[in-house]
């Protein structure tokens, strides 16, 4: 999907340093909204990860948020039609009926994407303040590093919504298995140390801090040699890969859709109104 940048509306983006040690800088841009992820949000950012991907002048990508939270997670008033973007993928037709048509559109922009923007072969540094709920750990969580704010929360609470968790389901191996079920059971949140002790979080820093000290580990990170860091970005992802982690995801995203299936059998709605 073609986007000229400077019509980018939900995300922004820049480049620092362009040249042997450029930085791009992808920000979300829904401040008002607490930086909800809408479809046409979804579609910015694949946008602004493909110029990074692709522009010999950047080594390392930021992605950061305006405002006081990195993100609420999806947007659920948001009234777009999926079938006002074109499909990046190739699979079920978003037309299709019954759970079909839901089902491939999140697959596309959610788990496809992220798993897109997870395997861009450069380093990818997330920073992340204030509140990330759901939806925004998927973003989160295609990051090489995460460096968070002092000030920060990370939680999952959709299991009171009659699914399982968010549908790029991470989260065993950012917090292990217990932890995981511990916060997808109860809805609690973990502090941005707890996050940092169970390796979710490369880094905690004042609030104040977070974007210079972000900037200083792209900057640091930058000096060395990009091949490198693409055959050090992969070695570790295929290390992942080889656990099972591709698969098992996907094994819960079709478990997020019997969840989905399900409420609407009882609720003719795809989550639990109880949960709202």
């Amino acid at each position: 999907m073609a986007i000229d940048p400077d019509s980018l509306e939900t995300v922004s983006y820049r480049v620092v340093n362009r040249g042997s040690e450029g930085v791009a800088v992808i920000s979300l841009n829904r401040d008002d909204k607490r930086n909800a992820q809408n479809n046409q949000m979804t579609y910015e950012l694949n946008h602004c990860f493909d110029l990074a991907a692709r522009d010999s002048d950047v080594k390392v990508i930021v992605l950061r948020a305006e405002g006081k939270h990195f993100s609420s997670g999806h947007d659920l008033r948001d009234r777009s039609s999926h079938l006002d973007f074109p499909q990046v993928f190739p699979q079920s037709p978003f037309t299709g009926e019954g759970q079909e048509g839901m089902m491939a559109h999140e697959e596309e922009v959610y788990f496809n994407m992220c798993w897109r923007w997870r395997n861009i072969p450069k380093p990818v540094i997330a920073a992340a303040q204030g509140k990330t709920i759901a939806g925004g750990l998927m973003l989160l969580w295609v990051a090489d590093i995460i460096i968070a704010a002092d000030d920060a929360t990370f939680s999952d609470p959709v299991v009171a919504f009659g699914v399982n968790g968010v549908e790029y389901f991470g989260h065993p191996w950012e917090l292990g298995a217990r932890k995981a079920k511990e916060l997808l059971f109860t809805g609690d949140s973990i502090t941005a140390q707890e996050a940092m002790t169970l390796g979710m979080v490369n880094k905690v820093v004042e609030a104040a801090n977070l974007d210079a000290a972000t900037m200083e580990m792209a900057q640091t990170i930058a000096k060395r040699p990009g091949f490198a860091l693409k055959l050090a970005k992969e070695s570790v992802n295929q290390a992942l890969e080889a656990q099972g982690q591709y698969t098992a995801m996907k094994a819960a995203f079709s478990l997020q859709h019997l969840g989905h299936a399900n409420n609407r059998l009882r609720f003719g709605m795809p989550i639990d109104p109880s949960g709202l």
